[in-house]
């Protein structure tokens, strides 16, 4: 399984980029699909993931309300959607894919078994 992240960039704080991440398989069902970002010094951080089946959406407290995650199980494709963009969201963003996830391992890094290359994000104050 491969994944591609892409579409991240500098915005001013206040602004609104979406990154996408294109999977090289279809057959996903039973996956979830989630970002992490990690910004310079800090440990990876979990920040929203999907069931690619469908089923709820999960979030950080700290983009709740701000970032929303979709799917597109035809093109392969999730979708973080970032609104009201603050400086301290400012990291590379990593999509990542794994199909050992439970409510109580959403947000750990290591239930995840593949890994997108990460997408700079650079908020400006």
């Amino acid at each position: 399984v491969q994944l591609q992240a892409f579409g991240g960039g500098l915005v001013q704080a206040g602004g609104s980029l979406s990154l996408s991440c294109v999977a090289s398989r279809s057959s996903f069902n039973s996956f979830y699909m989630g970002w992490f970002r990690q910004a310079p010094g800090k440990e990876r951080e979990f920040v929203s993931t999907i069931k690619w089946s469908g089923g709820n959406t999960y979030y950080a407290d700290s983009v709740k309300g701000r970032f929303t995650m979709s799917r597109d199980n035809a093109k392969n494709t999730v979708v973080l959607r970032m609104n009201s963009l603050k400086p301290e969201d400012t990291a590379v963003y990593y999509c990542a894919a794994g199909q050992r996830i439970i409510l109580a391992n959403k947000a750990h890094p290591r239930a995840y078994d593949y890994w997108g290359q990460g997408t700079q994000v650079t908020v400006s104050s």
